[in-house]
């Protein structure tokens, strides 16, 4: 099946989404394609008023909807019809992702929507079974633990994953029996907007989802300092996070989710499959230009075999080829800004400026939109940028170990803790590892998620705060009241 399509040809929302009907504001923000750089549309920024009018009808909605209240079965049904209806609309999902992101259009249908569809899914079944607890008491007391919805959620998503983003959080927001204010990034804002569209098509109650644009600094902080907000939920960088646990101290302490950055290690010990190994570290660094927050962009591998990997991660870096996001069969994702782009080529020549080995890459392809070809950087130690950084590219460093106690002391950041892979044949080491390894999630003799939603996500240290996925996730949007009645 053929996926390409041209992008001049598609219509994009260009307003908020705020009680079922969009709404518009004066052009503030413009949206560019990565891929070539063009020009696609100017967006509203969303001030205090627009934010306080999108909190009013959430709460609006789940007053006169019954959303919370109403058997937890209509809200699973319902859920599911929304899901069904992102599936249908698939291809014109895509496009509207595609056109702005990284993200090829094969891969968002392929990939991102389906995988999105499901997780809704797999929250919404949490709807109906998931309740209070009945807690042993004395005779003649009756002791239980309500689990409520907490109300209204502010939610903030990147720019990497829109539609899957969306995603992790409206699912469980929902489903716990919440409204939702969100905002995506300013710089891939269309996909989320027809998402929320979809679901009052979908008989989702008109102000249940409300999409509110506009960038960090004025939106943002109109969400996360909103006395209307009961608790915020945000991937992004974790400097970002910082400047938002900042904002809801000011105005007043609210529970949140907060899912930060990365700069996960992978371990390869010398009795891993090399060949198996290689497609890791590949597919740790690669998809969509690296940029993702569980990137595997540190590799550190054991002496025996470092030359060897080196040799074929090489080969394997260089077989990339740059296409649009529009075009199929999809290439390699192009950086989504020129200033993100200008950043990691600046410490990418830092790192080489101070004695580093460039393995391959390093600059940017010769062709139209913001295009970084992989790199591989050795020769750095933990003190190097490289190392220390989130870069969100297509950058790794590769360093080197003896022994085990090595290979922890390289793994171990100082700041971050989102995740780390591990390759080995030896059963007892990886349990050992699994144990000194700092990050939320560890993958063995793998790398990245599965489809299966049942693992949640969420990192150590400044990597973040709760969880993602998994029931976890579900909870989260949900508080507890303990109840004790004597009888």
């Amino acid at each position: 099946m053929t996926y390409s399509f041209d992008p001049q040809k598609i219509t994009l929302p260009t307003a908020h989404f705020v009680g079922g009907s969009y709404v518009d504001g004066p052009e503030a923000l413009d949206v560019r394609a990565p891929s070539d750089g063009r020009l696609l549309a100017a967006i509203p920024c969303a001030d205090s008023e627009i934010v306080d009018r999108a909190v009013t009808s959430a709460r609006d909605a789940l007053k006169t909807s019954g959303w919370a209240g109403s058997q937890p079965r209509e809200r699973l049904k319902a859920l599911h019809t929304w899901a069904d209806l992102i599936e249908k609309e698939a291809a014109y999902l895509a496009q509207l992702e595609a056109i702005c992101s990284s993200r090829p259009v094969s891969q968002v249908i392929e990939g991102d929507i389906r995988v999105t569809a499901e997780q809704i899914r797999f929250f919404a079944e949490f709807s109906d079974k998931e309740g209070g607890d009945l807690v042993p008491t004395s005779d003649g007391q009756l002791g239980f633990i309500a689990a409520e919805p907490y109300g209204v959620i502010g939610a903030i998503t990147p720019w990497n994953f829109p539609i899957s983003m969306a995603g992790w959080k409206l699912g469980p927001a929902l489903a716990a029996g919440n409204a939702v204010v969100l905002k995506p990034s300013e710089m891939t804002p269309f996909s989320t907007l027809y998402m929320a569209e979809l679901s009052v098509r979908a008989g989702l109650p008109a102000g249940l989802i409300n999409v509110v644009l506009g960038d960090g600094p004025v939106t943002g902080n109109a969400i996360t300092g909103h006395p209307g907000i009961d608790k915020v939920s945000f991937t992004g960088s974790t400097r970002a996070g910082g400047l938002i646990m900042e904002n809801i101290a000011r105005h007043g302490i609210r529970p949140m989710t907060l899912e930060l950055g990365g700069k996960s290690p992978q371990v390869v010990f010398a009795d891993a499959d090399p060949e198996q190994a290689v497609d890791c570290l590949a597919r740790g660094i690669l998809p969509n230009a690296g940029q993702f927050c569980v990137a595997g962009s540190r590799m550190i591998v054991q002496r025996q075999i470092a030359e060897e990997i080196a040799e074929k991660l090489a080969v394997r870096f260089g077989e990339e080829s740059p296409a649009a996001t529009w075009d199929d069969p999809a290439g390699f994702s192009p950086v989504i800004s020129e200033n993100q782009l200008n950043r990691m080529d600046g410490i990418v020549r830092a790192a080489l400026a101070e004695g580093a080995e460039l393995i391959c890459g390093g600059e940017r392809f010769d062709r139209p939109g913001s295009f970084y070809r992989p790199t591989l950087i050795a020769g750095v130690d933990n003190a190097s940028p490289s190392v220390r950084e989130e870069i969100f590219g297509p950058v790794a460093t590769f360093q080197t170990f003896e022994t085990e106690e090595e290979a922890v002391a390289l793994a171990s950041h100082e700041t971050y803790g989102l995740c780390a892979g591990l390759h080995t044949k030896d059963l007892s080491r990886a349990m050992r590892m699994t144990g000194r390894l700092q990050a939320g999630t560890v993958w063995v003799n793998r790398y990245g998620r599965s489809s299966d939603h049942i693992l949640p996500t969420g990192g150590w240290k400044s990597s973040g705060l709760g969880k993602d996925l998994g029931r976890e996730a579900y909870l989260a949007n949900r508080r507890t009241k303990s109840v004790l009645i004597d009888l």
